[in-house]
């Protein structure tokens, strides 16, 4: 069954990384001809949600390292960190080590709030940061530079050791996974044994289209600007000192050819005419210049898969729509709750009681990646064009409710930064813009066709949220509590 299921849904298997607590102690195991040594381990992908895990859970332990590809990076999305995300590197104890370093040295921008446009009228919505510390902010900059600090994070650790290799399967032995089989950059082909693998693989459907526009200035500094545009949402946001990054959403799986100059076209005739004129000239210079880039991207809700020996993470375990950019916080967050899982435990090599333990995983996860994931589904559909009377009004509701300022804009942007990640305040600003347009729509004197409006917009907002409330779990998602796995103990 494993095998059937990896196969299925993996593109690649990205991490491996091994961990141990005996400190010195080895035993000879052949694997490929190689000695090994006898560790706990886990393993994780070739992104920052990995790298974190490297650094935070290498502390006193032996670390081997195996990627499918340590080049740098080459991605569109992965460029923000949350305020909340920030924090969690804080948690991790990273914050000296990471932000200061991975951050600042790769030109790293602070990122204080959003800017929303629609129609010509536009709104700014900074991050309530006000009883934080002042370091405390977004970040956004260019996803493998960042990476690759992070790798350079790992490597520079006395106990980690680094390798480029490309896992082709998982060793599985009476129900549990071992290890893993994988091939060499000189293509070797090794074994590696250890009690507990963290893996993560990608099933990715529908596109972003990416630019980067050069020596401009974004209306609004230090906020990422969000345009309601027709038929879907165009991000921008600062990558580096001298470099925004463009990223239009296409609808549907299927995108216009770069190659037969579709792309261009539509580029220009369709979404440069709705973005903001003081970016105008330097979107238009980047699709001269040819170098526009597609990048698949879904919301896949949670399902757990225990599996003894094995645990799944990352966006093969979890996806959002990248509208909000809480993937990384979302990332970090997992990690903080696994860390804090491990780190009373001695003994990796129970599978079967590490695997229920584990379970607790599923749940303890649920209000910051529930919170974050409904968020991002709800306001992409809320977002997107639509020819429905009752959704273009439930889209223009959104966007004057947030523009009220105050707690309107306050609790909404604190759910999205990931600083208040409260599933109920999540749903009752949800309703609060529905209601607020339906209110509109009745005032000053309601008419039939109004209320009737009104009553689609209701359920229509209904029919957008309470399915990815039902995805993502109710039970776990408002009443984590109530799940037995919330309270499970260390296996002894």
């Amino acid at each position: 069954m494993i095998y059937q299921w990896y196969w299925r849904n993996c593109c690649f298997f990205v991490g491996f990384l091994l961990l141990d607590r005996s400190r010195g102690k080895r035993v000879k195991s052949r694997a490929g001809g190689h000695l090994m040594e006898k560790m706990k381990d886990e393993c994780v992908k070739s992104s920052a949600n990995g790298d974190a895990a490297r650094v935070s859970m290498a502390d006193g332990r032996r670390v081997h390292v195996i990627e499918r590809d340590l080049s740098q990076p080459d991605r569109i999305v992965g460029e923000l960190l949350q305020p909340g995300g920030y924090l969690k590197l804080i948690e991790l104890g990273l914050e000296a080590t990471v932000s200061a370093d991975c951050l600042n040295e790769i030109d790293a921008q602070r990122v204080l709030g959003y800017a929303l446009y629609k129609d010509g009228k536009n709104a700014r919505l900074s991050y309530p940061l006000e009883q934080f510390h002042s370091d405390v902010a977004g970040r956004s900059f260019h996803n493998g530079r960042f990476v690759q600090r992070m790798r350079e994070k790992a490597a520079s650790l006395p106990n980690v050791k680094m390798e480029q290799g490309t896992v082709t399967s998982l060793i599985e032995e009476k129900g549990s996974i071992k290890g893993v089989q994988y091939r060499t950059k000189a293509g070797e082909e090794l074994k590696a044994y250890a009690p507990l693998q963290l893996y993560a693989m990608v099933d990715v459907p529908s596109c972003f289209v990416g630019l980067v526009l050069e020596n401009c200035q974004l209306p609004h500094a230090n906020h990422g600007h969000v345009i309601l545009a027709d038929p879907s949402p165009i991000l921008f946001y600062p990558i580096s000192s001298n470099e925004i990054r463009c990223l239009v959403d296409v609808p549907g799986q299927k995108v216009p050819s770069i190659a037969n100059g579709e792309m261009a076209c539509y580029l220009k005739t369709v979404v440069a005419p709705q973005i903001p004129p003081e970016l105008h000239n330097a979107f238009i210079s980047a699709i001269d210049k040819g170098n526009v880039k597609t990048m698949p991207n879904r919301s896949m809700p949670a399902s757990p898969y225990p599996t003894p020996g094995a645990l799944l993470m990352g966006d093969a375990f979890n996806m959002r729509h990248p509208l909000t950019g809480g993937g990384m916080t979302v990332a970090l967050s997992d990690i903080v709750v696994l860390r804090d899982l491990l780190k009373p435990l001695q003994n990796l090599n129970d599978a079967a009681a590490l695997c229920k333990y584990l379970e607790a995983f599923y749940t303890l996860r649920k209000p910051v990646a529930s919170t974050i994931n409904t968020l991002a589904g709800a306001l992409y559909k809320v977002f997107c064009a639509s020819p429905d009377q009752a959704r273009k009004e439930m889209r223009e509701a959104c966007f004057d409710y947030l523009s009220l300022g105050g707690i309107f804009s306050n609790g909404p942007i604190a759910l999205l930064s990931g600083l208040n990640p409260r599933p109920l305040s999540l749903v009752l600003h949800f309703f609060a813009v529905a209601v607020y347009g339906v209110g509109r729509l009745l005032l000053p004197f309601p008419s039939p066709k109004r209320m009737w409006i009104g009553a689609r917009l209701i359920s229509g907002a209904s029919g957008i949220i309470f399915p990815i409330i039902k995805a993502e779990g109710v039970r776990q998602m408002f009443f984590p509590a109530t799940v037995p796995a919330y309270y499970r103990g260390p296996p002894n």
